[in-house]
């Protein structure tokens, strides 16, 4: 159901109330900012990504192998790029498989490892996708560059210090 926005700011009004009520907000306004533009950012990528059969989770695994120096990479190198557990992996790889956009190979010297790689219908696919999602900004709107950087900045030390990488 779509609305109009609201008249006022409800993470404003409730960081006042949480003030009042609780204690310091900032920690809370923080996140629940977060959490909303995390919807927002969702709210303008999936339809954009929708029309090309992918979910932002494929798109990212599609960027990944046309990233990677041949193509493809092991299913469990997927897994820890994306931060993914091995049974997203093997969804993600499977819906994008039955599309043609990856293929399955065993590895040349390691037979218990699987590659994925991406197909030249994936690469085509990747291409229209990611102008979709610049297209929209990737949802991100409202920000100079100065600022997304900023931003990128502020988020990786939040990442690090949750041992998000090494």
């Amino acid at each position: 159901m779509a609305r109009g926005p609201l008249p006022f700011d409800p993470i404003e009004r409730a960081t006042e109330l949480w003030s009042e009520r609780i204690g310091p907000p900032e920690t809370m306004a923080a996140v629940t900012s977060l959490m909303r533009v995390h919807q927002i950012v969702l709210a303008a990528v999936e339809p954009a990504l929708r029309p090309l059969g992918l979910t932002f989770a494929r798109y990212e695994a599609l960027v990944l192998l046309s990233f990677s120096r041949r193509g493809s990479l092991p299913m469990r190198v997927m897994g820890e790029r994306l931060q993914l557990h091995p049974t997203s992996v093997t969804n993600i790889v499977d819906r994008l498989e039955a599309d043609d956009l990856v293929q399955r190979a065993p590895h040349p010297t390691d037979g218990r490892t699987t590659l994925v790689a991406i197909t030249e219908t994936g690469r085509g696919k990747l291409e229209l996708a990611t102008k979709a999602v610049t297209d929209v900004d990737f949802g991100l709107v409202g920000l100079t560059v100065a600022q997304q950087r900023e931003l990128t900045r502020l988020l990786t030390h939040v990442r690090g210090a949750a041992g998000d990488f090494g």
